[in-house]
């Protein structure tokens, strides 16, 4: 449920430019759309929310791999250093489930009338932002390789200052929910995040909404909204470095829209219903 920071994401660096040049050099998102790369997802949640910070019980999850109810209708993807192959972070999208009052993890803690909103479910299509986390394998490689900003990986190319690489994995993962949200046609999202992280994506011109109060789960964590074309024009206004990484510079909005524009087959079946002549 939770988006977890527990200090590990550090601040990000004020070069702009460079932000956006050290993203594209580095790091790849990959869509976890085989079992292989599914098991890696599980793997590193387990490492991260199991032994790394005692969030869920190692024993009632066998073979070092963490899921939930939720993945059965998730999509999921891998943050990857482009020259070593090792996996940076990882998160997924809960999709909604057939009744939409049973979707989502945060409507069991929240209860904004927004979660129960007929336009976010059959005139939009919300997700859940979850399981938003790093390795913490390779955040200790970045921090011990050498300061002329040579990387864990040793990737080739100019040097660059490794205080951008723990930003640029945050964005790297901001992109992945983009597109994985362009995939599905996903247009509002939901989430449960720690206040830190909220504060820390608002240097980076992301801004989410706070729907209720403060919550109690692995420490104090926010449920929080935004449409997602709303947050993704204040970014492109603030930080158009950061919009032309989680954008692809237009081409994942201009999917997003296109997917939103193509009639579902359930609302295709509702428009010929409608266009069929009523009978005396």
């Amino acid at each position: 449920m939770t988006m977890n920071t527990s200090a590990q994401f550090e601040q990000p660096a004020d070069n702009n430019v460079s932000l956006k040049k050290t993203y594209n050099q580095w790091f790849d998102v990959i869509p976890a759309k085989t079992s292989a790369l599914v098991d890696q997802v599980h793997r590193l949640r387990y490492q991260v929310y199991c032994i790394e910070n005692s969030f869920e019980d190692p024993n009632i999850h066998p073979n070092c791999v963490e899921r939930d109810e939720y993945d059965a209708r998730s999509v999921h993807s891998l943050l990857k250093d482009r020259s070593s192959g090792a996996i940076a972070g990882t998160v997924r999208l809960i999709l909604p489930a057939p009744k939409p009052e049973e979707s989502f993890p945060i409507q069991g803690i929240c209860k904004s009338p927004l979660l129960s909103d007929p336009k976010m479910f059959y005139h939009g299509k919300a997700a859940e932002i979850s399981r938003f986390c790093i390795s913490k394998g390779f955040r200790q490689l970045v921090r011990e390789s050498e300061p002329s900003g040579a990387s864990a990986s040793d990737n080739p190319g100019p040097a660059i200052d490794k205080q951008l690489l723990m930003p640029c994995i945050t964005i790297g993962l901001m992109k992945a929910i983009v597109q994985m949200s362009a995939a599905h046609g996903v247009t509002d999202w939901f989430a449960v995040m720690e206040p830190s992280l909220l504060r820390l994506l608002t240097r980076f011109g992301i801004y989410f909404k706070p729907i209720g109060p403060l919550v109690e789960y692995h420490g104090k964590r926010q449920p929080c909204y935004q449409n997602v074309e709303g947050l993704l024009a204040r970014i492109k206004t603030e930080r158009q470095d950061v919009w032309d990484v989680i954008t692809d510079e237009g081409r994942l909005l201009e999917e997003l829209r296109r997917k939103v524009n193509t009639p579902t087959r359930h609302q295709r079946v509702l428009t010929y219903r409608r266009a069929l002549p009523l009978h005396a």
